[in-house]
């Protein structure tokens, strides 16, 4: 068994413009964090398919994008959401990424996998690009791994500074996919809250407030999220691997420091053990000070590479 990291240079021709902290050096960045991981097998993410970006988004909607796609330059989808010509290509290995990554993960070909591609996709809602994002990736894995490959029950967790609404939108409605989300509370989008329990109360949200650290970050994984993912009993793992919880994050305030985001990943590898035979697919999402993504993946990879084994 091993672990996989999916990667492709086309992530670094998503272009956005001059100060956008989603930028293509973030490519570079977890380059050089899955670089300082030995035993990682690397794999180029291919391009995603329509069958599975319509798993979860209308034709109309990928029509939408696709057709708003500059010839040069970038055009704004929301003041924070861009488009470059590069841009569909680098979101569609993402999904493509994720969805070889699910398929490698079941077919015993890997224990688990991490799909280093940008942009992130957790803000994507059904028809609504933003938040950077604009295909649902996570959420179309775990709908790959129900409806291709005929698993009865996934999971997404998602450690994201930002609550991972469009991943929360996608499933909301899917029984057989439990989503849950610690996130920095109140912050962009404004979705997350602990009421929000999906239409089969299978989704769980913890909202933290500013500053909150480790033992807080601990405290809340250790009560209420795995508690409810050991009840959901998935037979695979999907994680939003958002990396702006960071202390030195510019875009939120939450206090974690790299080894939290190792003890994390350990915890989740260790539920996976339990459930669902180490089966864990990772994808990345946020995390904007280069330094800090840097660290932080290569610790994420550490982990998933020391399970792998």
């Amino acid at each position: 068994m091993t672990t996989l990291a999916y990667l492709h240079d086309d992530c670094r021709d998503h272009l956005t413009p001059q100060g956008h902290p989603e930028r293509p050096a973030r490519h570079d960045a977890v380059l050089r964090g899955v670089g300082a991981v030995d035993g990682v097998v690397r794999r180029e993410a291919p391009l995603g398919a329509d069958d599975d970006i319509l798993r979860c988004h209308p034709q109309r909607y990928v029509d939408a994008v696709e057709g708003a796609v500059p010839a040069e330059g970038t055009v704004a989808l929301d003041p924070d959401t861009h488009l470059s010509p590069g841009s569909v290509a680098a979101a569609r290995r993402a999904v493509g990424g994720v969805c070889a990554a699910v398929d490698a993960v079941l077919d015993g070909s890997a224990r688990n996998a991490f799909v280093g591609c940008r942009p992130p996709g957790h803000h994507a809602e059904r028809e609504t690009a933003m938040g950077f994002c604009l295909f649902g990736t996570a959420a179309i894995g775990a709908v790959r791994a129900l409806d291709h490959h005929g698993l009865g029950r996934v999971a997404v967790l998602d450690f994201d500074v930002h609550h991972g609404n469009g991943t929360q939108d996608l499933l909301w409605d899917e029984a057989r996919a439990f989503f849950a989300s610690s996130h920095q509370m109140p912050l962009f989008p404004g979705t997350g809250a602990a009421m929000e329990r999906g239409a089969h109360g299978q989704i769980v949200n913890v909202p933290l407030g500013a500053r909150t650290g480790g033992v807080e970050m601990r405290r809340a994984w250790e009560g209420p999220i795995l508690a409810a993912l050991e009840e959901a009993r998935p037979e695979l793992i999907l994680v939003s691997a958002g990396f702006d919880a960071h202390m030195d994050d510019p875009l939120a305030s939450l206090m974690w420091q790299t080894e939290d985001f190792a003890w994390l990943t350990a915890r989740i590898c260790d539920m996976a053990d339990d459930l669902c035979e180490g089966r864990v697919v990772s994808t990345l999402e946020g995390g904007y000070d280069l330094a800090a993504l840097e660290a932080c993946v290569a610790a994420h990879l550490r982990v998933l590479e020391e399970r792998g084994r």
